[in-house]
């Protein structure tokens, strides 16, 4: 099993996937986990590996170790914007 040492601070921005569309930012560091709050969906727990990687002040998600509430309030975080 690999551990990840990533380095996170509250405020970083928060991606479904590399290159995508921010959908929220991270509220609180754990030891072992990350609150995030989605846009349009609230605040959110997510385990250590559900992140799939850390850098520059953006923090992007593994889809694939994500709770199910988590990854559909992901998908729909801009669902309600309008253009």
């Amino acid at each position: 099993m690999s551990t990840h040492n990533f380095h996170v601070q509250v405020g970083d921005q928060v991606f479904l996937e590399e290159g995508g569309e921010e959908i929220g930012a991270v509220r609180k560091v754990a030891k072992d986990h990350l609150v995030i709050y989605i846009e349009a969906a609230g605040d959110f727990v997510v385990a250590g590996p559900g992140v799939q990687a850390a850098h520059d002040g953006k923090v992007v998600l593994a889809a694939d170790q994500l709770e199910p509430k988590v990854l559909e309030a992901a998908r729909s975080a801009h669902e309600r914007e309008t253009e």
